[in-house]
């Protein structure tokens, strides 16, 4: 290297070094020292300036709470709710010391000591706002007495800081045992009761000073989570959420010596009383608002936001159809129900909903004979079996997937299946032989056919070959929730658990063209600080046109001339399909127009405390309650009505599948002996060895056709040429019939 570049490469170096030592200056130990301490001076200053400039206000509109009003959807008044509070304070003095503390080992266990605030909880709660969770975290028993009393529930920066503040001034102002009971007093405990005086009574039937340690500390543990940890109304989740909760409040007192160990291990869990519905819910109106409640906890409007008041909801409800729909339970079933002297009427439960399917809105709904007779919703509730009304999603599924038979065969209307009651299923792993109504084979039939008589060897033999995975997901995809869904054959007979508000949107799905719609019961719901959005009703596109279109061209068939002709008449088009579960425990009946899709239900619940399902056989003295008795009788009366005595729309079907099948080259005219007791699986499901015609109890082919009516097959002769021979479709809306679609003991 040269002189003059070693010069260079010096004065480089210069350069560098003093540029790096210009930057060490800036950021010294002692300029960073003095720019934090610089900053924890501005805030401390910001902070005591707030302090100075907030002071404790006056107690908020508690005593001045609006009523929340439910408008049907043309704005007409439905209920307000809410118009008083109800609470009635009570001095801590009267509230048993150990009940007392179960808020404390609840809420905050260094209440007694503390200063009022948890500053990593409030920072934890202001950092959930900035970041849009909204729900704060780790408050002291003060500041949330501060937020109940003084302030609002809103989940802002600025209520945060003026929680803060008047937290430490209402702590060094006020007693600990001022603030307890201000904090007890004031707390929302649901059920629409505030305050400790109303929860008692609301939950367990007494005064506060009657409590238990026990009742306590349940009340403590409610107050986390209101809707959800409501024993009565939880769900499995919450039940165990609110179980744990309310242990962890007891182990805490034993931690803080206000209670024995010994005391601790002998007290069980105190199950709350059944809810007494307030006034102005009487008859559906309480399952209504429930409804509408429900939906908006899911879109962020808790019980305490309500219970403020001051909102406005509107439903979806058409009053018209409404009315239509009560009117239609009370013709077609209550009236012909003897409540007070039949054990089984008594045990009678009805369940609808009605959707528009364009939109989902749900425009009709009932709960029950009155919500507050029965608090549960027979609309909304899961405990029941779908039963057969499972088996279009079967074949959605089939054609969906492009599923074939055993034989190779493409699934469609008129696909052939062997209809053999008590057929063993083949290909499955898991085996499966249902048995079919009375025990009654069919033989060789078409789809058409099977969903016509709802056959269930047809159908356990579909799911196999789709396979019950697909199944499942088809399912899932249309709205069926995921509740005791196992993936095995039986799934065909509906053996999960489903409501009608669930099964009203797959069905509205189907009749919708494949486009998801996802019930949903309110239009809007305003509020002077807040507005919220409805739920998007119609989604994507979850099946195939082509695959919807098919399972409404079957239908169609099972009105017009199977197990669901109860609700066939010349005044509209309809599509549906009848259900009854094991031991006639519900029947269903799920049907669709083009513009209404409604599912009813009944469902046989005892009438003893803690309910259990229990026969419906014999309702109204007539028998089996099956799904094309009562349930598509009322459906009928009520779609007539709500279509304003009918309606010229008609379902526009393209592409329907008429799949494929194997003909048998030869059937035998010599009747089965071991029909309906075989269990050998047969390789075809169109062998002529288990065809219908080798079965005495039912006609040959040609006086039973299984194919669609000319509606959806152009090439077939009309029912009125070869109807279907009597009997074959049990569900046929005749009340006292047997039902085509039980499921076989077992299943």
């Amino acid at each position: 290297m040269g002189r003059a570049d070693a010069r260079r490469a010096q004065r480089r170096g210069a350069r560098r070094a003093a540029k790096s030592g210009g930057i060490r200056r800036l950021f010294t130990w002692k300029k960073m020292l003095g720019a934090f301490f610089g900053l924890c001076l501005l805030i401390m200053g910001a902070f005591v300036a707030l302090y100075m400039y907030v002071d404790i206000p006056k107690a908020n509109a508690l005593a001045e709470r609006q009523s929340n009003v439910y408008q049907y959807s043309d704005g007409t008044l439905l209920t307000r709710t809410g118009n008083g509070v109800n609470r009635q304070i009570v001095d801590l003095a009267e509230v048993p010391l150990k009940v007392q503390h179960t808020f404390v080992a609840a809420e905050n266990k260094s209440f007694y000591d503390d200063k009022g605030v948890d500053l990593k909880g409030t920072a934890r709660g202001l950092l959930n706002t900035l970041s849009g969770k909204g729900k704060q975290g780790g408050s002291t028993i003060t500041q949330q007495y501060v937020k109940n009393y003084y302030l609002t529930q809103d989940p802002t920066i600025s209520r945060k800081l003026k929680e803060l503040v008047i937290s430490l001034k209402v702590d060094s102002k006020k007693s600990k045992e001022y603030i307890l009971a201000g904090y007890i007093n004031t707390a929302y405990y649901g059920r629409g009761a505030s305050g400790i005086q109303a929860a008692a009574q609301a939950y367990y039937g007494v005064d506060a000073k009657d409590l238990n340690v026990s009742q306590g500390a349940y009340l403590a543990s409610v107050l986390q989570a209101p809707s959800q940890y409501d024993w009565q109304s939880a769900t499995p989740t919450g039940k165990k959420l609110v179980k744990e909760r309310w242990g962890y409040t007891l182990d805490n007192m034993v931690e803080m010596h206000w209670l024995d160990k010994a005391e601790r291990d002998k007290l069980t869990f105190p199950t709350p009383h059944k809810p007494k519905p307030a006034k102005g819910m009487e008859g559906q109106t309480g399952y209504l608002v429930e409804a509408a409640n429900k939906e908006l906890e899911k879109q962020g409007v808790t019980a305490e936001m309500r219970q403020a008041g001051g909102w406005t909801i509107r439903l979806n409800i058409d009053k018209k159809r409404q009315k239509e729909l009560e009117a239609s339970v009370d013709r077609q079933l209550e009236s012909k129900l003897d409540r007070k002297d039949n054990k089984v009427d008594a045990t009678v439960q009805a369940g609808a909903t009605s959707v528009n399917p364009k939109t989902g809105a749900v425009v009709a709904m009932y709960g029950g004979v009155d919500y507050i007779k029965h608090y549960i919703s027979n609309a909304t509730r899961q405990d029941y079996q779908p039963a057969s009304t499972f088996k279009p999603l079967v074949l959605a599924s089939a054609l969906e997937n492009e599923a074939k038979t055993q034989d190779g065969d493409l699934i469609g209307v008129n696909t052939r299946y062997d209809g053999t009651s008590k057929r063993p299923v083949v290909g499955s792993s898991t085996p499966f032989a249902p048995e079919n109504e009375d025990n009654q084979s069919y033989g060789s039939v078409t789809v058409q056919k099977a969903m016509n008589a709802s056959i269930n060897s047809v159908f356990a033999q579909m799911v196999v070959d789709v396979g019950p995975p697909a199944v499942k997901k088809t399912a899932l995809a249309l709205g069926v929730p995921d509740k005791n869904f196992p993936e095995r054959p039986a799934i065909t007979l509906g053996t999960m658990n489903a409501s009608t508000w669930d099964m009203a949107g797959a069905y509205a799905t189907l009749d919708n063209h494949g486009k998801k719609v996802t019930p949903f019961i309110v239009k809007s719901a305003e509020h002077r600080e807040r507005t919220v959005e409805p739920t998007k009703g119609v989604g994507s596109q979850v099946i195939s046109r082509k695959s919807a279109d098919t399972v409404t061209s079957v239908l169609t068939g099972v009105v017009d001339s199977g197990s669901g002709k109860a609700a066939n008449t010349s005044a509209y088009e309809a599509a549906g399909k009848t259900g009854t579960s094991e031991n006639n425990k519900s029947a269903w009946f799920a049907a669709y127009t083009p513009e209404l899709t409604t599912v009813v239900a009944l469902f046989g619940e005892s009438p003893k405390d803690g309910g259990g399902q229990v026969s419906l056989t014999g309702t109204a003295n007539s028998g089996r309650a099956n799904g094309g008795g009562f349930p598509a009788q009322i459906w009928a009366d009520y779609t007539l009505g709500a279509l304003n005595g009918g309606s010229s729309a008609q379902f526009d079907l393209e592409d329907v599948e008429r799949g494929q099948s194997t003909v048998p080259s030869s059937p035998s005219t010599t009747p089965s002996q071991t029909a309906s007791t075989d269990t050998t699986p047969s390789k075809s499901p169109d062998a002529p060895s288990k065809s219908a015609s080798h079965s005495p109890d039912v006609p040959p082919p040609s006086q039973s056709p299984d194919v669609p009516p000319p509606s959806q097959s152009p090439d077939v002769p009309p029912p009125s040429q070869s109807p279907d021979p009597p009997g074959t479709g049990p569900d046929s809306g005749r009340p006292g019939q047997n039902s085509a679609d039980r499921n076989p003991p077992g299943q």
